[in-house]
């Protein structure tokens, strides 16, 4: 949570590639992290020891949901990955709707000077950071 007493993550899943982001340790500010792939049960492990790594306390995974708010196979998908991760990892998952932060992302990354390959590198990461930034603004507007 804000304020807290380790760093929390940001996830972005996808069915390819996982965006990953990370708070400062006070849960003030995210920051894109790191693009993971998406290897299916393989992917748990290394993914745990990796938010061990950096003294994560708390999960929050993005949902896609549709337009109208109801959450479809990609949010089922989501939910699913953050449901078996927390199971893994013992860290408590929370979930936000990330409706419109992957094409914020990449509205952000079309104004850099980035090459194609390099910007599909890192929206993920982008989006990832969008969602816990999310989650920690609206943490605090509870907490105020």
């Amino acid at each position: 949570m804000p304020g807290g007493k380790g760093r929390i993550a940001g996830i972005d899943y996808g069915q390819t590639r996982i965006g990953l982001a990370l708070s400062d340790p006070l849960g003030i500010m995210a920051q894109p992290w790191e693009t993971f792939p998406n290897r299916g049960a393989k992917t748990f492990d290394p993914l745990t020891q990796k938010l061990r790594a950096q003294g994560v306390v708390r999960i929050v995974v993005g949902l896609p949901k549709h337009m109208n708010g109801d959450e479809g196979e990609k949010a089922r998908e989501a939910r699913a990955f953050g449901e078996t991760l927390g199971a893994q990892s013992g860290l408590p998952v929370d979930y936000i709707d990330e409706r419109l932060t992957t094409m914020a992302a990449h509205r952000v990354l079309a104004e850099s000077n980035l090459s194609g390959k390099k910007k599909r590198a890192v929206v993920d990461q982008i989006a990832a950071a969008m969602i816990l930034q999310i989650w920690m603004d609206r943490q605090r507007q509870k907490n105020s």
